[in-house]
């Protein structure tokens, strides 16, 4: 047992020497840059960051989008999940196909895509001057709203995956066991099936929150200079300001986000047990 653990810890010495010289250091380093001034380490960077009203606006942006996607990405997740799960084998294998094929194509076009139908001349303002809603084109994108929707649709997919691999594992009767004993579907849900697929919800949740937070194309498509997130934010500090102690403040924020998403999702699914 001793060699093979040897062994093992050897396979595994390349692959994490790989990481640690180009992930673990160099992130290291950008991230230290926020903490350090000509007199020592200090805080200073981030009370800066947060004393200017355009950044506390961007962050705040940037946490209710995240928030408002992973939570529609939920409700939407969870009623697809349960209707994939009761489906024949055959059309779930075909359904999860479709399911998986916006992953398999370019960020980019999919975003794109929300031009054509959010653009002045695109779908929408068409079918809205079509049923003489309005007179004139209305603006769509470079909105929070185009930019929520962009965000959805981009990584909606990977909550219905997590939970839709939750809830595969729950026994077949329990629902119907549930029904029969006089629970309504209201009860069914929150008293049988969020318990048994809170895990996946905790895997979603991390997966499309992070993932919003942390997009870069979709929010500089849809929202533009009109709509920053702290992704884009980032960006401007980096390559049009030069300003890479803001971006090493951004970046952390970011990074604190992101895990404090994860234990907070995991707190709540461990609430109860």
């Amino acid at each position: 047992m001793f060699s093979s653990t040897r062994e093992g810890l050897a396979l595994a010495l390349p692959a994490a020497i790989f990481a640690l010289l180009l992930f673990i250091v160099p992130v290291g380093i950008l991230l230290s840059e926020a903490f350090q001034s000509d007199t020592g380490w200090t805080l200073q960077g981030y009370v800066d960051f947060f004393a200017k009203p355009l950044n506390q606006t961007v962050f705040l942006r940037t946490l209710k989008l995240g928030v408002l996607v992973a939570g529609t990405a939920a409700v939407i997740g969870y009623a697809a999940a349960f209707s994939i799960s009761n489906l024949s084998p055959v059309a779930r294998g075909r359904v999860f196909g479709l399911i998986i094929l916006p992953l398999m194509i370019s960020p980019v076009a999919r975003t794109y895509a929300w031009i054509v139908i959010l653009g002045r001349t695109g779908i929408v303002n068409d079918a809205i001057i079509g049923l003489g809603l309005s007179e004139t084109p209305i603006r769509l994108l470079f909105t929070e709203t185009a930019v929520f929707l962009g965000l959805l649709q981009l990584f909606m997919p990977l909550m219905i995956i997590s939970l839709l691999s939750a809830m595969e594992n729950i026994p077949r009767d329990v629902i119907p066991a549930a029904r029969v004993l006089g629970a309504s579907w209201f009860q069914v849900f929150f008293k049988v099936i969020l318990p048994l697929t809170k895990e996946g919800l905790v895997v979603g949740g991390t997966l499309v929150f992070t993932g919003a937070l942390t997009a870069y194309i979709t929010p500089a498509i849809l929202g533009g200079s009109k709509v920053l997130m702290l992704e884009t934010l980032l960006y401007q500090r980096v390559n049009v300001a030069n300003d890479f102690v803001s971006a090493s403040v951004i970046a952390m924020i970011l990074i604190v986000m992101s895990f404090a998403a994860n234990l907070l999702l995991k707190r709540i699914a461990t609430a109860r047990k």
